[in-house]
C-alpha cells in the first residue's frame, strides 16, 4: 500500500471536513439531542459524500465536474430548502428531560439526510479538484491509487466526525436541559441563516 498517498488523502478529507459549517452544526445538534452514535452517523454521511466527490476529483472525470457545475442552481435550491427544513425541525425539537438522557434517533436517517445535503453542494467537488491540482494528485495513474485516495479521504473525514461527536457527547453531561434547548434553537437559526445566505448568493 502506498502509505504516503493514503496519509495525504486522509489529510485532504480532514481539511475538507474540519471547517465549521451547517454539517458541523447538524452533527453537534444531533449529538446533543440523540447521542454520539447519531451524531457520528450524520458525520459519516458527509464523509461518504466527500468520498464520492473525491473519487471524481481523483479520477479527473471532467464531464461529471462540468455536469455538477451546470446544476449549481437546482442543487443550491434543494440544499437551501433542506437546510431550512432541518433548521425548523431544530427550533421545534425539545431536549431530553435530563442531560444524561438522549432521544434515540435513526442512524440510517441521520446518515442519509447529511449525505444528500452534502451532495447538493456543487462547490465541494471544486474544492477537491483544486486541492488535487495543488498537490499534483489529479487524474491518478491507476484505479488502485484512486481507490486508495478515496479510502483515505473517507477515513480522514470520518476521523474528524468521530472526534467531534465524542467530544460533544462528553461535554453534554454538564449541560442542563434549558441550555440544551437554547443550543438547539441557536443551531436551528444558524442553519436557516446558512440557507438564506446560500440562496441570496444565487442572485448576488
Amino acid at each position: 500500500m502506498d502509505t504516503p498517498l493514503f496519509l495525504k488523502a486522509c489529510l485532504i478529507g480532514l481539511s475538507i471536513a474540519a471547517p465549521v459549517g451547517p454539517i458541523g452544526l447538524l452533527c453537534i445538534q444531533r449529538t446533543l439531542q440523540h447521542g454520539a452514535r447519531t451524531g457520528f452517523a450524520s458525520g459519516l454521511g458527509a464523509a461518504a459524500a466527500d468520498a464520492c466527490y473525491g473519487a471524481i476529483g481523483a479520477l479527473g472525470i471532467t464531464s461529471l465536474t462540468r455536469a455538477f457545475t451546470a446544476l449549481t442552481l437546482p442543487l443550491t435550491l434543494v440544499g437551501g430548502a433542506m437546510l431550512i427544513w432541518m433548521g425548523i425541525g431544530m427550533l421545534r425539537s425539545k431536549p431530553p428531560a435530563a442531560a444524561a438522557e438522549v432521544k434515540h434517533g435513526s442512524h440510517a436517517s441521520a446518515f442519509a439526510s447529511v449525505f444528500a445535503l452534502t451532495l447538493t453542494n456543487p462547490m465541494t467537488i471544486l474544492s477537491f479538484v483544486a486541492v488535487f491540482a495543488v498537490l499534483g494528485q489529479g487524474q491518478t495513474s491507476s484505479i488502485s491509487q484512486a481507490a486508495l485516495m478515496v479510502g483515505g479521504i473517507f477515513t480522514g473525514s470520518a476521523f474528524w466526525w468521530l472526534g467531534l461527536a465524542c467530544g460533544v457527547a462528553a461535554g453534554r453531561h454538564h449541560l442542563k436541559p434549558p441550555y440544551l434547548r437554547y443550543l438547539g434553537q441557536t443551531a436551528g437559526l444558524l442553519l436557516i441563516g446558512f440557507a438564506c445566505w446560500q440562496l441570496i448568493s444565487l442572485v448576488a
